[in-house]
C-alpha cells in the first residue's frame, strides 16, 4: 500500500493549532512528520478540559491535531538542540514553523540559512497577521483573528451580536492553506529542484474565505452584517421551526421554489415572493410564512415532505448524533488507533480518501498522537545511523 507523501520528511516546529494541523494533514497523506517540541512541550498538551487518562493529564485538544507524528524534545537555545535540528533540516523535505516573525532568525534558522543547509527545503511559515506590513509582528490567536478579519461581524443573530465560529476556524483554515502551499511547492520542486518559502496567516486565511460577502463589498460596496441563520443572498435558505424543533432548508432557485410551495400549500405568486431577489428583500415576512407552514408538522414530517419534493434539507445534529450517524461511519470519518494509555481510541478523521482505502492517503494504520519526547532516542539513533 502506497501513500501520496510517503517519501516526504516533515520537521514540524509549530505548536498550538494552525501549524500542527498542517503537519497532521501531511502526515495523514503518508509523510513522516517529526514534531519538535520544547522540553516543556506544545502548550496544547495543557489546554483543557477535557483531560483524559488515569492521571487526567492527556489533553483531547492536543490529540485533535497531532496524530501520525513522532515527538522529540529539543532546547533550540542549546548547542545540542541546534545541532540536532541542523541535522534534521539537512534531511528534511519540509519545515513548518509558526513562531512570531523574527524568532527563527534569532534562533539561527532564518530562511536564508535553512536554504543554505538544504536548497530543496520547502519552509512553511504561519503567522497571525502576516510576516510584514505595519502590523506584521502582532501575535495571533484564533478568536482575535476572527474578529479582526471581519468574520465575527458576519456571524451571530444580528449586527449587535458578533459571535465567533464554534471551532477555531482561522487556525484550521491556516493549516489547510499551509498544507496546500507545501504540496504545491513540493510539486514545483520536482521541476526546479529548489524549495520555496510558503507563507500564510490567520488574517489571510479568513479574508480569503469572505467569498460572496467579500465581493459584495469590493464590487458592490455593500457591507455585510450578521443576520442569524439565514442566507444573505438566497431565500428561503436557513433555519426554520417545525412543531418540535428546527429544520434547515435551501430553496436555491425558482424551480425549487415551485416545488416547495406546492408541498406546503403556499401561493408561489404571492406578492413579494415571485423571484429570489424579491424573496430576499422580503425575507422577514417570508420567514413568518414558512414557519407558519411548518408549525403543523414535526421536524421529521417536514423533512419527509421536503425529501418528496426534492428540496435540500436537514436537521441540526449535536456532536454525539453526528458521531453515531451511519453516514459518517460509511465515509470513514472516524479514525481508530491503539493509544498506549487510553487503549482503543476514536478521533475525527481526514476529509480525504483515495480510491477505496478507508484511511486518507492509503496509510496502513493510524498512529496515536505521541507522548512528549516519545521518539527522542529513535530519532537520534536514526540520525546517527543515517550519518554513518
Amino acid at each position: 500500500m502506497t501513500s501520496p507523501l510517503q517519501d516526504i520528511l516533515v520537521i514540524d516546529l509549530s505548536r498550538a493549532l494552525a501549524g500542527p494541523h498542517a503537519g497532521m494533514m501531511l502526515a495523514d497523506q503518508g509523510a513522516r512528520v517529526i514534531k519538535v517540541e520544547s522540553p516543556e512541550g506544545d502548550e496544547t498538551r495543557k489546554w483543557g478540559p477535557p483531560f483524559v487518562g488515569p492521571e487526567g493529564d492527556i489533553s483531547t485538544y492536543y490529540m485533535s491535531c497531532n496524530r501520525n507524528k513522532e515527538s522529540i524534545t529539543l532546547d533550540l537555545k542549546s548547542d545540542d538542540g541546534r545541532d540536532v535540528l541542523t541535522r534534521l533540516v539537512k534531511r528534511a523535505d519540509v519545515v513548518i514553523e509558526n513562531f512570531r516573525p523574527g524568532v527563527m532568525d534569532r534562533l539561527g534558522f532564518g530562511i536564508d540559512h535553512l536554504h543554505e543547509l538544504n536548497p530543496r527545503l520547502v519552509v512553511l511559515s504561519i503567522s497571525g497577521f502576516g510576516h510584514d506590513g505595519p502590523e506584521g509582528g502582532r501575535p495571533g490567536y484564533d478568536q482575535i483573528a476572527q474578529g479582526e478579519a471581519g468574520l465575527m461581524s458576519l456571524t451571530g443573530s444580528g449586527p449587535d451580536d458578533p459571535q465567533r465560529v464554534g471551532v477555531p476556524i482561522a487556525d484550521l483554515l491556516s493549516g489547510m492553506n499551509g498544507a496546500f502551499g507545501v504540496v504545491s511547492a513540493l510539486y514545483e520542486r520536482g521541476r526546479t529542484g529548489k524549495g520555496r518559502h510558503v507563507r500564510t496567516s490567520l488574517l489571510a486565511s479568513v479574508v480569503s474565505v469572505h467569498a460572496l460577502q467579500g465581493t459584495a463589498y469590493t464590487v458592490a460596496g455593500q457591507v455585510g452584517r450578521a443576520q442569524g441563520n439565514h442566507h444573505p443572498a438566497i431565500a428561503p435558505y436557513g433555519l426554520f421551526e417545525a412543531s418540535d424543533g428546527p429544520v434547515q432548508i435551501s430553496v436555491a432557485n425558482d424551480k425549487l421554489w415551485q416545488n416547495f410551495t406546492a408541498a406546503f400549500g403556499i401561493d408561489p405568486n404571492t406578492e413579494g415572493f415571485t423571484s429570489n431577489p424579491d424573496r430576499v428583500a422580503n425575507r422577514n415576512h417570508l420567514i413568518e410564512v414558512v414557519n407558519a407552514a411548518f408549525a403543523g408538522y414535526t421536524s421529521a414530517e417536514v423533512l419527509d415532505k421536503l425529501a418528496e419534493a426534492g428540496i435540500p434539507a436537514g436537521k441540526v445534529r449535536t456532536l454525539d448524533e453526528v458521531y453515531e450517524w451511519d453516514q459518517v461511519a460509511s465515509q470513514h470519518l472516524i479514525y481508530e488507533f491503539d493509544h498506549p494509555v487510553l487503549g482503543r481510541t476514536k478521533v475525527p478523521g481526514s476529509a480525504l480518501r483515495y480510491d477505496e482505502n478507508p484511511y486518507s492517503g492509503g496509510r496502513a494504520q493510524v498512529l496515536p498522537p505521541p507522548a512528549l519526547g516519545e521518539h527522542n532516542e529513535s530519532v537520534r539513533a536514526w540520525l546517527d545511523e543515517d550519518a554513518s
